[in-house]
């Protein structure tokens, strides 16, 4: 990967985003970490700008967020023009958002989701690529809803 992966983290999520910045560690995947540091309480939404406006600008290939269900979260993503962000619990919606939607940004619950589950489902994200073909328009359609 040649761009660093975006990080960012609630409270709720910060100790699954630990457990997978470890495991981007002995991947040798290259990241950027956005925070939150510590459990302290934070917002989710704030928590989803930085790391998400990253891979809109280019610097980073995507995100992986963290809170306590993935779903606060992936929702402010998704507020963010160009962002496709997934809240996901298993590996075939970690593996078909890539394959189909051509997801940019992968959301998990750190009260949903163990460790191990998480790094399976990270990887199968950041090694599936987007398929293209007849669902290159269907990702061409949701990015027109920006429009509106």
């Amino acid at each position: 990967m040649e761009k660093p992966v975006a990080l960012g983290a609630d409270h709720g999520g910060f100790a699954l985003k630990e457990a997978v910045r470890a495991h981007l560690d002995e991947r040798g995947v290259p990241y950027v970490d956005y925070g939150t540091h510590s459990e302290a309480s934070v917002d989710y939404p704030d928590m989803a700008v930085p790391p998400c406006e990253a891979v809109v600008r280019g610097e980073c290939a995507c995100a992986l967020l963290f809170c306590g269900t993935g779903v606060g979260i992936s929702m402010a993503a998704n507020k963010l023009d160009g962002i496709r962000a997934c809240c996901c619990s298993d590996a075939f919606s970690a593996k078909y958002t890539r394959l189909h939607n051509d997801a940019n940004a992968l959301c998990l619950g750190g009260r949903v989701v163990g460790p191990g589950l998480a790094c399976e489902l990270v990887d199968l994200f950041l090694d599936t690529p987007f398929e293209g073909g007849r669902h290159a328009g269907r990702v061409a359609k949701i990015s027109a809803l920006e429009q509106r």
